[in-house]
Order: C-alpha cells, then structure tokens, then sequence
C-alpha cells in the first residue's frame, strides 16, 4: 500500500475550503450550550414542561436510533461512492427479519437477524451498482418497491397462514406474534436524583437535569451500542488506513486505482455495512413494539438520509440531524399540539436570526422572506392556542426539508458519489 494513503495528522485548527473554519470540540460544545438555553428559555416563556422533559429526550433518543442508524448506513455507502436511497427498503428487510426471528428466539436473536435482512438489501444494491453499473437511484428505488412487494408476502405465507404455530402465538398477514421485552439500564441513584432536581422546574438546572435523566433512564442497549457504532464510524473512517482507502473511493475512485486499491472490494464492504446498519435500524423498530408491522418503517429511511446529507456525509452531524429529527418524532407522539405550539416561537426566532444574518451578508432577498416568515409565526402563536393534528403529524417531514433548505449551502458531498466505475477505465 502507498505511503500517499496513509492517515494524516489533523491540524489543531483546521480551516475547510473557501475560509470558513471546520467545527471544532469547544465550538460543538458552545452551540449546544446556547441551543439548551434557548430551549429552557423556550420552555419557561411558555410553560411547556414536556419541551425538556426526562419523558420526551427519552422518548426523542429511542425515535433517533432508527433514524440515525439509517444515515450512518447511507454514510458508509456514499463515502464509498455509493448513493444508497435503498435505505428504507434495507429497513423494511430488517424490521420484517427482526419479527420473525424475534418472537422464536428473543430479541437478541431479533437484531442479529435484523442486521443480516439489511446485509442481503445492500449486497443486491451492491451486485446492482457496482457490478453490473446500474443506476445508483434506480437500483435504490427498486430496493424500496421490492422489499415492500417481498415482506407484506412473506408476512402472509409466514405470519397469516390458517394453522400455523406464528398464527397461534398471535401473528397475522399484517404482523409477527410479539417477542419478549429487550433488557434496559438505568443509573440507580443517579436517575432519581436528576428526576427529583427536574421536578423543581429551574431554569435551565431543571432543563439540563432532564435532558441528562433521559440518558441514564430505562435506556436500551441497542442505544447504548448505537452510541459506540458512531463512535466506530469515526474511528475507522477518518482514523485508520481503512478508512482513508475507503473514503477515497468516493472521492477518486481511479487515483485510488493507481495506488493499489481494490475500489470493488471496498464499495462492496461499504454498501454491505450501509445495509447491515439500516437493517439493525429496523430492527430497533421491532423491538420497540415487541413486533413486526406492516409500514413500521413510516419513512424513516429517507428521514435517515436527509439527515446523513444534514450531517454534510460526517457521523457528528449524522448524530445531531438524528437527534433533532427524533425529538420532532418524538414530540408530535407525547404532547401533540401544545408543544409543537410553543415551537413556533422557537422558529420564529431562529429565523429572526437567519434574516439578520442574510442581512449582514448582504442577501436582501433572502432576509426579507425570513423575517416575514417570522413575523407571520408570531402572529400564528399570538391567536391560536393549539396546532392542527395534521400538521402536528407531518412536524417531523417538515422539520427534514426546512433543515435540508437551510443547510443546502453548506454540504460537500463525495466527488464521485453516484458516479459509474470500471477497473482500468482510466488507463
């Protein structure tokens, strides 16, 4: 292996392309500092308790799971040069396996066979793509469309069929028979005291208490290890020789060529794990409800790679786009319309923001629409007290483009992402 693929040292502050400064740990540190204030002050403005609620992070970290599993896989496709919109279908194979294994052998046994149902999604979009040169977004398409045709058949031959022992247990052609509950942890001590310093309603002390509550709370180890996934992620990717060779299959597939890379093997390997990590995600899905259903996946295999190009294709943005997007889930499941109300002050100040800074960099136009937009959300929480049940439902659908527009500038996808490769075409 040459010398010029091996990982380089990171400057202490490092500046990205075209002067703007990369994020560092203390700069990360700092905006979530200020955006928890913003949301304790948010929350004490209008009295909505359940904003920062031990209830709703909980609630918000199990709906991110899936979600950021999803774009974690979609990273490790598209860093490899893979666009990979099969994510919802990989999912769909994996919540279908996890309910089949699950009910027979537990839930253990249910994300195993999750991770080996998204496997199989991603080794056929792997074989489609790499292999044969079909079209990135065809070949993901046909993903979707045959894993939803594949597992509503199966459900009915294996979950529905008159007689069978899945009938007895209580499946049907809509669902599995459940399976046993998956273990939790929670801190002891530790989890009542921060529940006891949440219930004093503080000013930010309480907000901080709850959030932190969330985490030590009758928390899954499927969570737990969806943590040190992205910790992997960014280890092997960005860390290792692995890594590098990987990433710059997506980046120059035939520089990479020249210096011995085996831009197959590694697609393959990426598309594999990209599939692997939605079908775990999918199986969260299962084994959340103690059973597979028909449309459990609701979407949340596009909301993954929404989030994956928030994340601008980097496992800390994919984490944070997760979050953001789970706790909108998670919201407009717990508290409804109240909630999402106080919200519209929070985005009626963010995009106040947004216009005095499209000001400053002399983009007029763009001011303009955001402080109108502003002005009119406002009004909107002055005279109603509640937000309709229908968009209370699409707050998460709506949050994915409003973030995807906002942050559409700012993203750098891999060079050759999407592109068709042949060995020895740039001979």
């Amino acid at each position: 292996m040459s010398a010029d693929l091996k990982p380089a040292a990171q400057p202490a502050a490092a500046t990205a392309k075209g002067g703007r400064r990369r994020l560092t740990y203390p700069w990360i540190l700092l905006i979530l500092a200020v955006a928890l204030l913003a949301v304790a002050g948010l929350r004490a403005l209008t009295g909505t308790a359940d904003l920062t609620s031990t209830g709703q992070f909980g609630a918000a970290l199990s709906a991110a799971v899936p979600i950021g599993l999803a774009g974690l896989g979609g990273l490790w496709s598209e860093r490899a040069g893979v666009v990979n919109i099969g994510l919802e279908g990989m999912m769909m194979l994996g919540s279908f396996a996890a309910g089949w294994i699950g009910w027979q052998h537990g839930p253990w046994a249910a994300a195993a066979a999750g991770i080996v149902g998204g496997a199989l999604g991603g080794l056929v979009h792997a074989v489609a793509t790499v292999t044969f040169g079909v079209d990135h977004i065809v070949s993901g398409v046909a993903i979707n469309i045959l894993a939803l045709g594949a597992t509503q058949y199966l459900a009915t031959l294996w979950f529905g069929q008159e007689g069978s022992a899945a009938q007895a247990a209580g499946g049907n052609d809509k669902q599995s028979p459940p399976m046993p509950d998956m273990p939790t942890f929670t801190v002891p001590g530790l989890s009542d005291w921060l529940n006891s310093i949440e219930a004093h309603h503080w000013f930010f002390v309480s907000d901080l208490a709850g959030i932190l509550g969330a985490a030590v709370t009758n928390v899954s180890w499927l969570t737990l290890g969806t943590v040190g996934l992205f910790v992997a992620t960014f280890y092997l990717l960005w860390r290792s020789s692995f890594g590098l060779r990987l990433r710059s299959c997506g980046e120059a597939p035939l520089s990479a060529e020249s210096l011995g890379v085996n831009v197959y093997a590694y697609k393959y390997a990426a598309v594999l794990v990209s599939g692997a990590l939605a079908g775990l995600g999918g199986a969260f899905l299962s084994i959340g409800v103690h059973f597979y259903q028909d449309g459990q996946t609701g979407g949340r295999g596009y909301i993954g790679l929404a989030t994956m190009i928030f994340g601008n294709w980097r496992p800390g943005g994919v984490a944070m786009g997760a979050g953001l997007f789970g706790f909108m889930d998670a919201m407009q499941l717990r508290s409804g319309g109240p909630t999402v109300h106080a919200l519209l002050l929070g985005l009626a100040a963010l995009l106040a923001v947004l216009a005095l800074l499209r000001l400053r960099a002399a983009k007029r136009a763009q001011a303009a629409v955001s402080a109108v937009v502003a002005v009119a959300l406002v009004v909107w929480y002055a005279v109603a007290d509640t937000v309709p049940l229908e968009l209370v439902e699409a707050s998460p659908y709506i949050a994915t483009l409003l973030v995807l527009a906002l942050f559409s500038q700012r993203l750098r996808p891999p060079k050759a992402g999407g592109r068709p490769y042949r060995r020895g075409q740039g001979a």
